[in-house]
């Protein structure tokens, strides 16, 4: 096959969305819809990828960054006008180029290759994407010769009522000859009522020039959906929430109710994991096999290894090893690595902290900038000080230590081997290996006050 390249639009100011926001990089699953475009593109391992910028270029060039070509298109003048700033970078090359959309961001890899083989095969100059509707409405539709070839794209305003009957439209996605497309792009006139370069037009001036134009029809319509306001990305983010999640099902994962379960585009879970309902996987969170996450897990950005379990909590830019569970109702936040065994409870809340294999921190705690050994008890509402008002200071609690219930940790301190802090202590200081540490008023007792002490419904004497 030949090689491919592919100019994206992403050039509009997308006025309907009502946002600061460009359009493009609105969000779909967790991604700005063109990033979704570019990485479809990246998998394809597309030659040249050129997106045209105009309208919020910065931002867009600062979303997808380096590694893609970038054109300028300062006056939108129209689809082919907006293609033909991508030019000067493709002119002299070989091959098939695809014309996409930065706001179209559900095609998936197998359309396009599929698109790129059927123009191949049909040896065309243009191969147009279409897609058959139910109600066409407001669409261009394509009108066929008796060959089935592509004969032109009349606009729903302009079609006669035997064209308004025509039920395949043109998505405005396409594959071209390279060569043959810039060539065709010099005859596109600007002759109609808003002044502008239609790229549909290229139909007509290569089927002039006796060239081979043909349609190939999406086998989901649904792909090729744009976006152009709040409704339509809300449309866009629950199908491909639903194609995230049948992609995952049929890789072997249980997703007890895929509605109630948001997975993005880039997050990984290994077989036989179970997704418990409301549970929410971001970013490039990676989750192994023979997990239980949920139910109403929130993971951003979260490595989790095998046979670990997460229920009701809230986890980000951290790491979960095997054999570990979390929660309910804990947070981790970032720069956490918790270890394999471990077990963090009940309204446990970890900052910058690394947990060694098999300790436990069951309830009521918070453990931040902190490394903790193996096989540690941290005992319920032990909180580690770490924070003078002005700089962060790091707890050690090191290997087979026990920290006593309601114990306070003034860091920098270390709680030394196999040592005891008892319940109620304020330790200040290190703790030396296997000692017992007491950092506590001594308890007195006042025989009788009680009595003394004036109580609510006792008559005063």
């Amino acid at each position: 096959m030949s090689k491919i390249h592919a100019v994206v639009l992403a050039a509009g100011q997308g006025t309907r969305m009502k946002s600061k926001l460009h359009k493009v990089l609105h969000p779909v699953c967790g991604k700005p819809m063109v990033q979704h475009v570019v990485d479809t593109l990246v998998a394809m391992q597309v030659e040249d990828i050129v997106v045209v910028v105009g309208h919020g270029a910065d931002a867009v060039r600062a979303e997808l960054g380096d590694g893609i070509t970038y054109a300028l298109q300062e006056k939108q003048l129209g689809t082919a006008h907006a293609v033909q700033q991508a030019e000067p970078f493709l002119l002299d090359k070989e091959g098939t180029t695809f014309l996409l959309y930065g706001d179209v961001p559900l095609l998936s890899a197998q359309t396009l290759t599929a698109l790129r083989a059927y123009h191949e095969e049909q040896q065309a100059a243009a191969t147009v994407l279409t897609a058959v509707l139910n109600d066409p409405t407001g669409y261009g539709r394509i009108v066929r010769d008796s060959a089935g070839e592509v004969l032109r794209i009349v606009e729903h305003k302009d079609a006669s009522l035997q064209e308004r009957a025509i039920k395949e439209i043109n998505t405005g996605i396409y594959c071209f000859d390279n060569r043959k497309l810039w060539n065709a792009l010099k005859e596109v006139k600007n002759e109609n009522a808003q002044g502008e370069y239609y790229l549909t037009d290229c139909v007509s001036i290569l089927r002039n020039q006796h060239e081979k134009v043909v349609g190939f029809a999406a086998a989901d319509p649904d792909e090729t959906m744009g976006i152009n306001d709040r409704v339509q990305l809300a449309d866009a983010e629950a199908y491909l929430r639903r194609r995230i999640a049948l992609g995952h099902m049929r890789n072997g994962v249980t997703i007890i109710d895929p509605a109630s379960t948001y997975i993005e585009a880039d997050v990984t879970i290994g077989a036989d994991t179970i997704i418990q309902p409301g549970s929410f996987l971001r970013g490039r969170t990676t989750i192994g096999s023979d997990c239980v996450i949920g139910p109403q897990a929130d993971l951003t950005d979260v490595q989790v290894a095998d046979q670990v379990s997460i229920a009701y909590a809230v986890l980000a830019e951290a790491s979960v090893a095997a054999n570990s569970t979390v929660g309910p109702f804990a947070y981790v936040r970032p720069g956490s690595e918790i270890g394999p065994g471990v077990k963090i409870g009940d309204f446990v809340e970890l900052k910058n902290a690394k947990i060694g294999e098999g300790s436990k921190i069951p309830h009521l705690s918070y453990v931040g900038d902190a490394e903790i050994g193996k096989g540690v008890n941290i005992g319920c509402g032990t909180i580690t000080v770490n924070y003078d008002g002005a700089v962060k200071h790091k707890t050690v609690v090191q290997d087979g230590a026990f920290v006593g219930c309601n114990s306070n940790l003034v860091a920098p301190v270390t709680v030394g081997k196999n040592a005891y802090v008892a319940a109620g202590s304020t330790i200040n200081k290190d703790v030396p290996d296997d000692a017992l540490a007491i950092a506590r008023e001594r308890q007195v007792n006042k025989l009788d006050y009680a009595n003394r002490m004036p109580r609510k419904g006792k008559k005063q004497s």
